[in-house]
């Protein structure tokens, strides 16, 4: 029974640690980047500035914690896994990033598909169109399927806590789910960046 109290007050303590140094370290990059860049240098001065601002923040915060959550779904997978509550919180944390990521991902769409000869899908239509409907249009696709997978991993492990421990199916189940995730996230990554630096919006 003090086994069973000694490792959970190590996971409670393990993942305020966690969430205490990704607070800090996202605190101490924000100050530095506000202090010295102005605002407007830093996100642009286009019409979808501030959208792709926070949909590029979201999505490399995202790849971030999905590193993480990869790396632990692994460990789950394998069956030695400590960290079970840092899993159960990276989850949830993927989850909501996705969705982050997504709403400015469809607002930023906006300016993106635009009916003027200036935006990006006009212009990738002319001169590119390989680019819109392989990269873009995949790309925009792929990335939605980051958030009922993300979603699903954090219900088990939420709902059903440390059971998911003693069965392999369920182990082996969150594993794939954060796998796949963390496979199309990268994807729409990728692809995002470059249709960016093709063609900002």
């Amino acid at each position: 029974m003090n086994g069973n109290r000694e490792l959970v007050e190590r996971e409670e303590a393990s993942t305020a640690s966690l969430a205490l140094v990704v607070g800090l370290l996202i605190g101490v990059a924000a100050t530095a980047v506000i202090a010295t860049a102005p605002v407007t240098a830093l996100i642009g001065q286009s019409r979808a500035a501030l959208a792709a601002a926070f949909h590029g923040l979201s999505a490399f915060l995202y790849l971030i914690v999905g590193t993480i959550g990869l790396y632990l779904g692994w460990r789950l997978l394998t069956g030695r896994i400590r960290a079970f509550a840092d899993l159960q919180l990276l989850a949830t944390v993927s989850a909501t990033l996705s969705l982050i990521a997504i709403i400015f991902g469809n607002w930023l769409y906006i300016f993106y598909r635009a009916k003027d000869p200036a935006s990006p899908r006009s212009w990738f239509l002319e001169n590119m169109p390989m680019v819109h409907k392989i990269f873009f249009e995949f790309k925009e696709f792929m990335a939605l399927f980051t958030l009922p997978l993300t979603v699903a991993a954090a219900f088990v492990l939420w709902y059903y806590g440390a059971q998911v421990l003693d069965r392999k199916w369920m182990r082996y189940t969150v594993a794939v789910l954060l796998g796949l995730s963390f496979f199309y996230l990268v994807i729409a990554f990728g692809l995002g960046a470059a249709v960016t630096k093709l063609r900002p919006a």
